[in-house]
């Protein structure tokens, strides 16, 4: 028996409470049933001693899920699905907020099961409520209309004020479809919406610019950013996966939407969590941000001169300085060119990912080469081998991945030469063709002895030939693939919401396996704390 000292308590459970024999004896522990129609949201309250949900029979029920009881059921007075349930902080679990596709928010007393409010501002279905400890009065709501509401239940007139009217910068067809507050900081709110960008909101900017603006004849309309003004610095900050802005109109042509069905902030707050319909989960960080490695690609690869087998970048040897929209390698002279030694059970590891990549049991070699990865984060080949794997599996995003990877090779060793030249066929495959030739010709220059290879002549061939496309397109009128810069026009997106979405930050991991493409009430979440 082991004592748990009340101070290293935390420290243990964060530890021991999620290693894998525990996590494997999860499993169903019993059926909560009293709905009639599909469940779409969950709830626990303050404590973990109660569960709320809501269903398609527009109904909500309060749980004891130890007990596998039923404590009430009330009808709440929509006539529509249920999709979102919250419990109001500080309320002592009395009173329960509920959204739904009618577009209404409704706020119960469940102590008299009577619903003690009606806001019906929204204009198309309500996905999420979401609420903060600090503010034991206010709560939000994201909908299908565009807008994330506020509501005060202080306030005498009992009406929502917009928060964030995405339309104003999106376009009409856009659609708030998930909100989440950071626990450690109530201040910030995560908005989730239809395409792949995710906002995380300072409400104290917003309503401090709110003030700072004359009222607009139009109520409800200009609250966060007036029409003739650029959103106030430090208001909003964009998170994206890198390869998604370029990409989204070949998910668009598989009739695959992209949209943000989740978001959800890390118990210390340090990170966001988000599940991308159609696409993939994704994890950025929120304090060591990384800008994405294809926003604002450099009009030249990274090039050098090769004098006597060494790298020279503006006169230093062995030195490489890589830009990609805020990547930059430093002098690199006291790296060592070629790949280090690893102890034993590590080359033992790489081997095992090398016979599974001979395999073509990519996947394995994948998580293989990330487990050696995780161990030595400075070896250059294991980065390279990774890539590789990630471009032959070929799964979305995979290739982008891979351009992180082969960037990463680089920057520990400069002399990496299938880096190079795998970094020019993820950058086509990723559709930034000219930025793809530049670097395939910058590695011809590194490296003559290979500008003849088949290989090269093939990626060559493939590049030119979609040039050429291009050309074509747009010559006939056709849709050459877009530019994040350019993309908006056609949706009517705001000259600040170009910006914002160029200032994007990167994620720091990505989850493969799970991908929904028929619903956007699908959920990924953090396990303890």
């Amino acid at each position: 028996i082991m004592k748990i000292h009340e101070k290293s308590a935390l420290w243990f459970e964060r530890r021991y409470h999620v290693m894998d024999p525990f996590i494997k004896r999860l499993g169903l522990e019993s059926e909560l049933e009293g709905h009639s129609g599909c469940v779409n949201c969950l709830e626990w309250n303050e404590t973990g001693q109660l569960l709320a949900s809501g269903s398609d029979d527009q109904h909500a029920i309060l749980w004891d899920p130890f007990s596998c009881k039923k404590l009430l059921t009330m009808h709440t007075g929509h006539t529509a699905n249920i999709f979102s349930v919250k419990f109001l902080p500080h309320s002592g679990d009395r009173t329960l907020i509920t959204g739904a596709a009618d577009s209404k928010v409704h706020v119960h007393d469940l102590t008299v099961k009577e619903t003690i409010h009606m806001f019906g501002e929204h204009t198309n279905r309500v996905k999420r409520i979401a609420a903060a400890p600090m503010w034991p009065n206010t709560f939000w709501s994201a909908a299908e209309d565009g807008t994330v509401r506020q509501y005060d239940l202080r306030e005498s007139s009992k009406r929502s004020e917009v928060l964030v009217d995405l339309t104003e910068y999106c376009g009409q067809h856009v659609e708030a479809k998930c909100l989440a507050v950071n626990p450690q900081d109530n201040n910030y709110l995560a908005v989730g919406a239809s395409g792949p960008f995710v906002r995380v909101y300072d409400v104290r900017m917003i309503h401090n610019h709110r003030k700072a603006v004359k009222p607009s004849s139009t109520a409800g309309v200009h609250t966060f950013c007036d029409r003739y003004k650029s959103v106030p610095d430090g208001a909003v900050q964009y998170y994206v996966a890198g390869h998604l802005p370029v990409k989204q109109p070949d998910y668009n042509n598989r009739l695959r939407v992209l949209v943000a069905t989740y978001v959800a902030f890390s118990p210390d707050g340090t990170e966001l969590l988000v599940n991308m319909g159609g696409e993939q989960v994704y994890l950025f960080d929120l304090t060591n941000k990384q800008k994405p490695y294809t926003f604002l690609l450099p009009k030249k690869c990274p090039s050098s001169n090769l004098q006597n087998g060494k790298s020279t970048t503006n006169g230093v040897t062995n030195g490489i300085h890589l830009h990609s929209n805020g990547f930059r390698l430093a002098d690199t002279r006291s790296q060592s060119s070629t790949a280090c030694e690893l102890p034993a059970y590590l080359e033992r590891l790489k081997q095992q990912a090398n016979d599974a990549f001979s395999r073509q049991q990519w996947t394995q070699a994948i998580q293989l080469y990330s487990k050696a990865v995780y161990q030595v984060p400075r070896n250059a080949m294991l980065y390279g081998n990774r890539a590789a794997a990630f471009m032959k599996r070929k799964w979305d995003g995979d290739h982008y991945d891979a351009l992180r990877d082969c960037l990463k090779a680089i920057s520990l060793n400069p002399l990496h030469l299938k880096a190079h030249f795998r970094l020019a066929r993820c950058l086509f495959e990723l559709k930034y063709v000219t930025e793809a030739l530049e670097c395939l010709e910058d590695f011809k220059g590194r490296f003559p002895e290979q500008a003849q290879s088949s290989a090269c002549d093939a990626l060559e061939r493939d590049i030119k030939a979609m040039l050429f496309s291009k050309t074509d397109d747009k010559k006939s009128g056709g849709n050459a693939p877009i530019r994040i810069r350019s993309s908006g026009r056609k949706d009517s997106i705001s000259d600040d919401e170009v910006v914002l979405r160029e200032r994007g930050y990167d994620y720091k991991s990505r989850f493969c396996g799970h991908c929904n493409t028929t619903t956007d009430i699908k959920e990924a979440n953090f396990f303890g704390r």
